[in-house]
């Protein structure tokens, strides 16, 4: 009995087109004919002719379909991709690299910052030590006068004037 093409590519799993590549003129001369229902032509394909299509499609199908699963894991590259490929995989390494030094000059930094903290922390406790000796100093002597800071005289420094200078505030002792 013969077949439609809808009935062949449904059985074979292939499209109208890959069916219609494998009939050259030869082969529809003996095996296809148009039949003409309900103001419709199909192609019909006779028991011979689906057998040597039905031949070629499994065959091809069973190749297919062995190939694939022994080489299922096996991608395939062109030039082009594998160029590609080297360059991305370049890029990265040295983007691997920069992301490394960034973390490492970060990390550097942040020791600095510590450093730099820790010293301000002690300077701070060191200037509150001086300002409290300092206080407590001036609190025992009540003779000193806290108006001026006047410099003894002595054979270097001294031209016949006292060099008087005022203090300010609390930190006045800072400017000498």
């Amino acid at each position: 009995m013969s077949k439609t093409m809808k009935q062949l590519t449904m059985e074979f799993g292939v499209t109208r087109q890959a069916i219609m590549r494998k009939m050259d003129d030869k082969f529809r001369s003996k095996y296809v004919s148009k039949v003409h229902s309900n103001g419709v032509s199909k192609l019909t394909i006779s028991d011979d002719g689906y057998k040597l299509l039905k031949q070629h499609f499994l065959s091809s199908n069973r190749a297919v379909s062995n190939e694939n699963v022994s080489h299922s894991n096996y991608v395939t590259h062109d030039s082009a991709t594998d160029t590609a490929m080297e360059l991305l995989e370049k890029q990265l390494v040295e983007k691997d690299k920069q992301i490394e030094k960034l973390q490492q000059s970060l990390s550097e930094a942040h020791k600095l910052l510590d450093q730099q903290q820790q010293l301000n922390l002690s300077t701070n406790r060191q200037n509150e030590k001086l300002i409290d000796t300092n206080t407590n100093s001036q609190d025992d002597s009540p003779s000193q006068n806290d108006d001026t800071d006047v410099s003894e005289p002595t054979e270097g420094n001294y031209k016949g004037v006292e060099n008087k200078t005022l203090k300010k505030g609390l930190f006045g002792w800072f400017r000498r």
